[in-house]
């Protein structure tokens, strides 16, 4: 009860403060878009009337290295429209001769060290959503999808893909970028007469990057609290009918060694469909969906004791996608959609995947201040694993409050699908649901934020302990930064379509950082950090705890370096080997019911994102549980410009245990190879070697682009069994799979 009294005061207050702030809308720097009066077209020279007579947006100013001043370069920025686009351009004007930093052809580009121009839309003014796009000097377009208002750069997701147009032209002393951008490609209310919108620019040669409105080098480039206005000189009409049709065909070839059985030839038909129900709510359709050609997840090597989270990628779950994923905690979200499609194999407790049959999702905006979402799935039933069909609905909804704090409330529910004499009954057969409620706020230009949340799971056993509660705050200023989280996850709570690697404790999670930013040309800024958390539950007591001092410099270059001290406690309340190793007849494990305190140091070293050469390295030394550990890192990679990069990752751990325990040298080597021969043909070898596993991944993937968002893939995946004690056995395949797959974006 004293749990739901301080949960009901603390959100409470925090709507009163919410609502008593000064949240009215803030007066922002503007300009007014009018319709083209001619033709536009792509060719980087802006020779259209309509170009000449747009208004110029060219006063940018530095958000890195300073953001006092005015940018260094001249860059400006233009917009118009007709009947079908949203058309933009900048020019870029440069002070200094030489070629611009280019990672390759690769559609979809990042990094801090890279040329380029973007446009952020925020089609609602609601300061959480918007919309991404970029240019690199090369034409390389990179699009994406923005949530919770930008504030880390995980908010920025470009694994979204959709159809826009554009074209790049190098000129002697500058280059110019045009966009070309359907309105079917983005989401907005028709009859709107003003959009958010901002522009930024990087720049290799003078180590800037500049931004339109005005945003504090302290926050993510893109955050949308520091935006700009543009003004519709006509309202904006409703685009039309919108529905996209994506049909593909595939044709799978594999062979598991492992069970010894013959390869197998499969054909496979589906598709995708995009409806427009209105020009700001879309419905997606999906029959059959394949997901063969989705990049393959970087491995990690895995030293502890719960599972590891590893990102959405596939397109069907990724538009609005913040409606559904991102509730809760990160250690404790109610929905995770890389759930759907995979299922638990009672007979081996392995993961298997479950076919999705087909599914549905509308989601979108229904005005400025609310936002919806539903979803509904269905999965094969496996009969050999016993592994019944189940149905996956999510329903969820948000306020808006304020100028960018928001009421989100989410449902979802996992079920067994049976049929009895034609009518399906939600009660009787197994489910798991889970019904919950956050509050996410966010004062004075985010200077303060945080969330409260609370979620409540329901099963037919009904044990008690069903739920998950949590609240944080963050203080963010130039300086100082500080925030502190607290979660209590109930002991039965283990919601079976999300993402809770622990159950049945308490955490306090508090942090922080102090900068300096001295005047030399050499450091940007500099100064301590800490994190530090405590773990306790009700039966163990204290459990776990760690403190992690840290010293961090940021050079002008972009280079950064960092030293950090890290002790730990655990108590195990299971038996646990602390190489994490595939279990092995005969290996002891560290006793449940034991603790450990041990310290170790490490430290890292970024090198200069802008040189074709570049590297990370890092070290770690000391206690480790009862024994030691050792750890080197390395990430290199050298970009054959524009063509490619070739790049390899490296983590080696040597954990020394005394006896009887069990000691390991862990290796995980990541060599790539990223050719873009053109800016629509991509050849991608990915070679993974995990010696935690035993096992060589290789995943090769060609991909031609023919049209816009239309493509061809033939991706080759192969597994091998490796060991270096066990050199006889070395490259026994496992398992071996060659996808051909053809895709088309089609409107109607």
């Amino acid at each position: 009860m004293l749990l739901y009294r301080s949960l009901v005061f603390l959100a409470g207050w925090l709507l009163v403060l919410n609502l008593s702030a000064d949240n009215k809308a803030p007066v922002r720097p503007s300009f007014t878009i009018r319709k083209a009066v001619d033709a536009i077209k792509l060719d980087g020279e802006l020779a259209e009337e309509s170009w000449k007579s747009a208004e110029v947006v060219n006063e940018l100013y530095q958000q890195f290295p300073y953001d006092t001043s005015r940018s260094l370069l001249r860059t400006e920025f233009r917009a118009t429209y007709d009947d079908h686009f949203i058309y933009f351009s900048a020019i870029s004007y440069d002070k200094r001769k030489g070629g611009y930093v280019v990672s390759s052809l690769r559609r979809d580009f990042r990094g801090p060290g890279l040329d380029g121009v973007s446009v952020i839309l925020d089609t609602f003014q609601d300061v959480t959503n918007g919309f991404f796009f970029g240019l690199s000097p090369a034409g390389v377009q990179r699009e994406g999808l923005i949530s919770n208002g930008y504030l880390v750069s995980t908010d920025l997701d470009l694994s979204w893909d959709n159809k826009w147009y554009s074209h790049v032209k190098v000129h002697d002393g500058f280059w110019v970028a045009e966009w070309a951008i359907p309105y079917t490609t983005l989401r907005f209310k028709a009859g709107a007469t003003k959009w958010n919108v901002k522009f930024y620019r990087q720049d290799s040669k003078e180590n800037e990057r500049a931004i339109w409105p005005r945003t504090p080098r302290f926050f993510e480039p893109g955050i949308l609290n520091f935006i700009g206005e543009m003004n519709w000189d006509h309202p904006l009409k409703h685009p039309g009918p919108n529905i996209s049709v994506i049909p593909y065909m595939a044709n799978n070839t594999a062979r598991n060694f492992l069970d010894d059985t013959p390869t197998k030839n499969k054909i496979t038909m589906g598709g995708d469909a995009k409806v427009a129900v209105t020009s700001s709510l879309n419905l997606d359709l999906t029959v059959n969906p394949d997901f063969s050609q989705v990049e393959v997840d970087r491995q990690v090597t895995n030293l502890d004791r719960f599972e590891i989270f590893y990102p959405e990628k596939r397109q069907f779950f990724l538009e609005n996608a913040d409606l559904f994923a991102s509730y809760g905690h990160p250690y404790a979200r109610p929905f995770f959609s890389r759930r759907i499609g995979v299922a638990r194999d009672p007979n081996t407790g392995q993961n298997v995947q479950n076919q999705i049959l087909f599914g549905a999702r509308l989601s979108g905006n229904i005005n400025r201040k609310y936002r919806i979402g539903v979803l509904d799935m269905q999965t094969a039933e496996i009969p050999e694993s016993s592994i019944p069909s189940y149905n996956y609905m999510v329903a969820t909804s948000q306020r808006r409050l304020g100028t960018n704090s928001n009421i989100r409330a989410i449902f979802v529910n996992r079920q067994e699908f049976k049929n009895d004499s034609g009518q399906f009954r939600m009660e009787g057969y197994h489910y798991n649901r889970v019904a919950g409620v956050d509050y996410n706020y966010a004062f004075r230009n985010n200077k303060y934020t945080g969330n409260v949340f609370f979620h409540k799971q329901f099963t037919p056993e009904n044990p008690g302990s069903e739920f998950a509660h949590g609240a944080g705050f963050q203080y963010n200023t130039q300086k100082l930064k500080f925030n502190l989280y607290e979660q209590i996850i109930g002991l039965n709570y283990n919601p079976a379509v999300g993402y809770v690697p622990r159950s049945g404790y308490k955490r306090v999670s508090p942090s922080g950082s102090y900068l300096w930013y001295p005047k030399g040309s050499r450091i940007n800024n500099h100064g301590p950090g800490y994190d530090m958390f405590y773990i306790w539950d009700d039966r163990y007591g204290l459990t776990d705890y760690q403190y992690t001092p840290t010293y961090q410099i940021n050079l002008q270059s972009q280079a950064t370096l960092l030293f950090q001290l890290q002790q730990t406690y655990t108590y195990l309340f299971f038996d646990f080997d602390p190489t994490n190793s595939p279990p092995e007849e005969g290996a002891v494990k560290l006793p449940a019911f034991t603790n450990y305190l041990y310290t170790n140091g490490s430290i890292s070293y970024t090198s200069d994102p802008k040189k074709m050469f570049t590297y990370l390295l890092g070290g770690l030394y000391g206690q480790y549980y009862n024994g030691m550990r050792t750890n080197i890192q390395t990430s290199m990679s050298y970009r054959l410009q524009p063509y490619g990069v070739v790049s390899l990752d490296a983590n080696f751990n040597r954990i020394m245990l005394p006896e009887p325990y069990k000691s390991a040298d862990i290796y995980l080597i990541s060599p790539r190879i990223d050719l873009t021969l053109t800016r629509s043909v991509f050849f991608t070898t990915f070679i993974q070697y995990n010696s935690q596993y035993k096992n060589m991944n290789i995943n090769t993937r060609f991909q031609w682009r023919f049209k816009p968002v239309s493509d061809l893939f033939v991706v080759y995946t192969d597994n091998y069994f490796y060991s270096m004690d066990q050199p006889a056995q070395n490259f026994s395949p496992k398992n071996r799979a060659l996808v051909v797959k053809l895709t088309y974006w089609l409107n109607l």
